[in-house]
This record gives structure tokens, sequence and C-alpha cells, in this order.
């Protein structure tokens, strides 16, 4: 049994690519008396292994003690990300500027101060190209103490160059992290409640953005200013339920990397989570041509992220695989969507260690409705158990919320009433201690209760009944954010005209698209 599935240095070990660990071994080759010491060894035996056992790492490496061990591991540990560093410097800006900051530190403790400035002198100018702010301000700093401590015969004005470069710096770094923590907030809130449920809860959340907003000018802040600005407005809206709003900043976001393109390559992260904002906007107002162009885009981006690192072909996987089963869902085509939930699932448990739960409960859920929509009810319930088993107190609540009403409904597809009766009151205690349930889910919720006394006879009429409710209690943009997680309408006509639910969405759509060519037309 594996006393420490979690450990770090074996984390790292399983992470490695092919070409990181041939370079390591050249590494320690060059830098080491011999290959085969101790601490070469046990790389070679943590790469063998399947899960970290520390018997088994101490029975394949036998020169190793139990006492060694500790410190042998934190030894190879440290090497690996030497190695790293040293392998993959040359794809990172950041870290080549490091490197020569590092290069002047060491000159200028050698005494060869005008060696020293000269690198830190030519390391601002590719820092502040590539708006590294804070290296940039390390510079400066490391700058003006050089100039304080030594005659350095400097041209004259120089000390009101740096004070001057130094407050425009500070400038920088300060618009960016507000605005940087400005989209953290947004993004916390979002996770946290999801859209808004009312009037006043609308107006509380715009106070706090609008405190946070007030006196910037787009126009006169830097690129990753720019980025933080339009990822901040993206959340708000999308909070605030105007989704197209929140497809014109997600849309100028990308923008931004179009006009700086070697942005994409210093910022990739930034990068994929802009695309992943406008795909997610185009599905939500339903720009199927347009969101198909993007998803092209990522694909191609996904077949070269693997180049930059593990972790951004992690999350462009993430934001590519939830944009093609949104295309799914919005052309209606659940079953053929079916087809993706193998390499999700094999990429789920390869990326287990790395991939975060929030996202994780969205997978599930997505997975689920492609079943639900598909009209796989049993494996639809498989998917929304592993949500509701899911221990993740108030982790998107609105996910957990409509993960059990979709269950409850799948049951009752199933002609499972007797569970549905029980479920009816586990999903109601659920729902009581939400804040923010709106007239749609009541709506939905009181009709299965009714639904269990019905007669065989009377629920066609029911499922009428209920939609022409939904029509009337929707007409508020608070109500309407149910329909972001479940399309309940398309449920009902489904019932109503005995066909399955993906047929009625697949018509919707192609009756949009008719409709869309006639009035361009």
């Amino acid at each position: 049994m594996p006393n420490n599935v979690n450990d770090p240095l074996f984390l790292l070990v399983k992470s490695l690519v092919g070409a990181e660990k041939r370079h390591f071994k050249l590494y320690i080759s060059r830098n080491q008396a011999t290959e085969d010491s101790k601490f070469a060894r046990l790389f070679d035996a943590l790469d063998a292994l399947k899960e970290y056992s520390e018997e088994a790492v101490l029975k394949k490496v036998p020169s190793i003690s139990r006492q060694q061990l500790p410190n042998i591991k934190a030894h190879l540990y440290g090497e690996l990300l030497t190695s790293l560093r040293l392998l993959h410097s040359l794809k990172n800006m950041e870290i080549q500027i490091r490197e020569q900051i590092d290069f002047a530190r060491i000159l200028y403790n050698r005494g060869l101060i005008i060696q020293a400035l000269k690198i830190l002198e030519k390391v601002k100018v590719v820092a502040k190209t590539n708006s590294h702010f804070i290296l940039t301000l390390e510079i400066l700093q490391f700058e003006k103490d050089i100039e304080s401590r030594h005659i350095t015969r400097s041209l004259k004005g120089r000390a009101g160059a740096l004070i001057d470069e130094t407050d425009f710096s500070i400038k920088q770094i300060n618009e960016v992290t507000h605005l940087s923590n400005l989209a953290l907030r947004m993004y916390e809130l979002y996770l946290e409640n999801g859209h808004v449920s009312d009037e006043a809860h609308s107006k509380e959340i715009e106070k706090i953005f609008r405190q946070n907003t007030d006196g910037i000018n787009e126009a006169q802040i830097s690129f990753f200013g720019k980025a933080y600005f339009h990822q901040s407005y993206c959340w708000y809206y999308i909070i605030q339920l105007d989704f197209t709003k929140y497809y014109r900043h997600a849309e100028k976001w990308v923008q931004l990397f179009t006009e700086h393109p070697e942005a994409k390559k210093e910022e990739p992260f930034l990068y994929v989570k802009a695309v992943h904002n406008l795909l997610n906007a185009l599905f939500i107002i339903g720009r199927h041509e347009r969101m198909n162009q993007e998803l092209k885009q990522l694909e191609k981006f996904y077949a070269l992220a693997g180049g930059f690192s593990e972790n951004l072909e992690i999350q462009t996987f993430v934001y590519l695989y939830t944009a093609k089963i949104n295309q799914h869902f919005l052309e209606g085509t659940f079953t053929e969507g079916l087809e993706l939930v193998k390499p999700i699932e094999e990429k789920l448990k390869q990326y287990q260690q790395y991939i975060d739960t929030h996202r994780v409960l969205v997978f599930y859920y997505k997975i689920a409705s492609l079943y639900f929509g598909s009209g796989d009810n049993e494996r639809a319930i498989v998917y929304l158990n592993k949500i509701i088993n899911l221990k993740v107190g108030q982790l998107r609540t609105d996910i957990q919320c409509f993960a059990r009403l979709l269950h409850l409904i799948a049951h009752y597809e199933l002609g499972n009433m007797e569970l549905v009766e029980y479920l009816i009151k586990s999903v109601y205690r659920f729902l009581s201690k939400m804040e923010n349930l709106d007239a749609v889910l009541t709506e939905i919720f009181a009709f299965l209760r009714r639904s269990l006394s019905s007669k065989p006879k009377d629920v066609r009429k029911s499922f009428m009944q209920l939609r022409d409710k939904l029509e009337t209690v929707s007409a508020s943009k608070y109500n309407r954010r149910s329909y972001q997680y479940l399309d309940i309408v398309s449920w009902l006509e489904s019932k109503i005209h005995n066909v399955p639910v993906q047929e009625i969405i697949r018509r919707k759509f192609q009756s949009s698209r008719i409709k869309k060519n006639n009035d361009q037309g």
C-alpha cells in the first residue's frame, strides 16, 4: 500500500517528459563525478514506479538507508529543478531576465561594477518591452543601490532618470495589481454564488465593482492592465447575466493578444483563458459560426501547448473540451457528443493531481447533461452521483443545486417514483439552504412534487402548464439564470411532443440558423 501518493518529488518525476528526462541525465553526467550516484539511482527508481511507496524505493535502491532517504530526496528535487530551469530558460523570457540579474549580482559582488551596470541596462530594456514590471523595478532598485554606493561617473541626470523610471514602474505595478485583484475578487464571487439572484444582489455586486473601476481610463493603462481590466468586466457581466457585454469584453481581451502576438508566447495562460471566455460567451449568445472559428484556433494552440509546459497543456485541455461539449449542447447533438466522454475521462485520470475540483465538478455536470440529453438517464445519474458525493462545501453551489435537480428528473424519467419521493425531500433540504432560489427552480420543484400524485392521462397537461408558467416567470432575467444550467423548457417540450430532448434542441438550432440566413439575405 503506498504510504504517500502525493509525495512532491514523485509527482515532479512523473511530470517529466522524455526530453526532460534525457536532459537531466546529461546534466548530472556533466556535473557529477559519476552518474551512478545515489540520487541518480533514486531518480531511476522513482521513474520506474507507478505509485509512490517508500518501502519500494528502499528495496530498489538498497544502497540508500531509511535515514539517508529524506536528504537524498531533497538533493534530487533541487537538481531536477535546476535541470528544468536550464532546459526551459530559452522558452521563458522571465527566467532569462532573472538569469541576467543574477549574472549582474555575481559581477557586482566581484567588484566589476561597470560590467554589472551594463548587463542591468540591457536586461531592463527587455523587461520593459515584455511588461515585466516587478522585474523592472527589481533592476531599477539594483541600479539605484549601485549608484548610491559607488562613484560610477554616470551621465548627468542619472539619479533623476532612475527616480522617474522607478516612479513610473511603481505606478504600473500598482495599476496591474489593483486590476488583477479585482479580477480575482469577481471570480471568487462567481465561484461562491454564481449569477445574481435579484435586484438587490445585482446592486451589491455593482457597488463593489464600480468602487474598484471608477477613474480607470482603459486607453492609458498597460497591456496587462487592459487584460485584467477586460477579465474583470467579463466576470462582472457574467455574474450580472449581461451576456452581450460579457461577449464584448471577452472579444476585446482576445483582441489584445492579436495586437501583441509576442504576449501570447510570454503569457500563454492569460491568452488561453481569454479564448476560453470568448468561447463561453459565444456559446451562451448562440454565435455558432464564430464559435467554430475560435474552437479551431484553440485546437491548433492545444497541439502546441505541450511545447510550452504540461500545465499549459492541462489548462488548454480543460478549456478545449469544455467548448467542444458546449458546441454539442448548442447544436443539439448530444449523442454525438458522447464520443468526448472517453478522452475526457482518460485525461482527468492522467491529470488528476493537477486539475482542481471546480473543473472536475463542471466536467461531471456537462457529461451528465450529455447523457441526459441523449436519453441515457442511467449514465447521467452515475455522473450526477459523483457531483453529489463530492465534498466541496460551498464551491459552485449553483452546479451542486442543478446536479441534484437533474438527478431527480433523471430518476423521474426512469419511473423510479418511490426513489423520486425520497429524493424530493433530500433536494428540498438542500434547496432550503440556498438563499437565492429563483422562481423557475421553485416551479420545477413544485411540479415534480405534484406529479407523484398525477394520473397518467393528466401528466401531459401538467407539462404544458409548467411550460406556460415558466414562460411567465422567466420574463425576469434573474429567473432565467437557471437556463444556463438546465434547458428545462426543451425537456418539457420533448415530453409534450413525445420526442427526444436533443431533437427539440436540434430543431431550435436549425430554425435559428435558417432565420439568421434569411435575415442576412
